[in-house]
């Protein structure tokens, strides 16, 4: 896929409408941990270099009309499923381009 960059990962939601297997998690044991209790050695070190680069939720999307041409939306929904999360994928890059020139 060509803009297989800009596409972002969106993690599995379980429930327990639709989660076959019953957690083994003992939750309540968890939730009654410490900050001091908890053991971070698995996970990476997040440095202040991490932080300057993440990047702050936008909010609720909204819906609007766009007027595209139609030989870009072809374009963009060969690329299968999602195209319309890529086209917003693209335009945020645009965006974030344009406010680090300014």
């Amino acid at each position: 896929m060509l803009f297989e960059s800009f596409l972002f990962e969106r993690p599995t939601v379980k429930s327990a409408h639709n989660t076959q297997k019953r957690s083994r998690t003992s939750w309540k044991r968890v939730d009654s941990l410490r900050d001091e209790e908890i053991d971070y050695s698995e996970g990476p070190r997040l440095g202040p270099e991490f932080f300057a680069e993440a990047m702050v939720w936008p909010g609720r999307k909204k819906q609007i009309t766009l007027r595209i041409d139609p030989d870009v939306l072809d374009f963009f929904r060969q690329q299968g499923r999602g195209y319309q999360t890529t086209i917003n994928a693209i335009l945020r890059r645009y965006v974030e381009a344009r406010k680090r020139r300014t």
